[in-house]
């Protein structure tokens, strides 16, 4: 063997998950499906199968807000998953996603009583619910290595309408929330104080809102670069 052939190695093969860690994110993708599914039924349940008067006793949030608070906040742990190697996700892309998702939660309509009514939040709740639904499935499915075309076929082409759909869901929930925290100075810390710092819960909205314009787009570009690398990559073999 030349000293030009031993240069090239082979690559080491892409290392699978132990079987533990399989069941694991089987587990939870599978719960995942099971508590959006919910959220998605109470959505229907509250618009189309219950009457104005029960949606004049109850607000969507109170209606929701378990649910939503669980299963949005556990996607924390896929920040984790893809730190830590168990997925390939890019930790810095999934962490703006998660984080992006438990501000609208927890930073806005838990934070103000105006993101509670915001009509962003069943437009948000639907795309998202959706959303999920489609992406925790087809993760479960692939694990166990059985995923129909039609499930790959909804992961890469569904984000097109929802993911705008979400985004103005959200941004429409932090314009009533900042309209309030500007007339209430919530959530913020003023001069004086023993800390000598300040804070404004209303200006850290608007940098959040701000932040969609560079970063909403580069991701949707992404997944449409994912999209023709899936389906446009299947078509060109099917061809060939």
């Amino acid at each position: 063997m030349s000293a030009k052939t031993a240069a090239k190695p082979n690559k080491a093969p892409s290392k699978e998950p132990s079987a533990l860690s399989k069941i694991y994110l089987f587990a939870y993708n599978a719960v995942q499906v099971g508590g959006w599914s919910y959220i998605l039924y109470q959505l229907v349940n509250y618009y189309v199968l219950q009457g104005p008067q029960f949606r004049a006793q109850i607000t969507l949030w109170d209606y929701t807000r378990v649910a939503v608070i669980i299963f949005q906040n556990a996607a924390f742990v896929e920040i984790l998953n893809a730190v830590f190697g168990l997925v390939k996700s890019n930790p810095v892309v999934t962490t703006f996603q998660v984080f992006s998702r438990m501000m609208v939660v927890v930073g806005v309509v838990m934070a103000t009583p105006t993101g509670k009514v915001s009509p962003g939040l069943p437009i948000a709740l639907f795309a998202w619910a959706i959303t999920e639904i489609i992406r925790y499935g087809f993760y479960a499915l692939n694990i166990i290595k059985v995923v129909p075309k039609f499930v790959v076929f909804l992961r890469y082409t569904t984000f097109i309408a929802l993911y705008p759909i979400g985004v103005t869901g959200e941004l429409l929930c932090f314009w009533w929330a900042q309209r309030y925290a500007k007339e209430h100075s919530v959530w913020s810390i003023e001069m004086p104080n023993k800390w000598n710092a300040t804070f404004s819960y209303f200006t850290l909205l608007w940098i959040i809102m701000l932040a969609y314009i560079p970063i909403f787009p580069q991701l949707y570009m992404h997944m449409f670069t994912l999209r023709r690398k899936i389906l446009g990559g299947d078509a060109k073999k099917k061809a060939n």
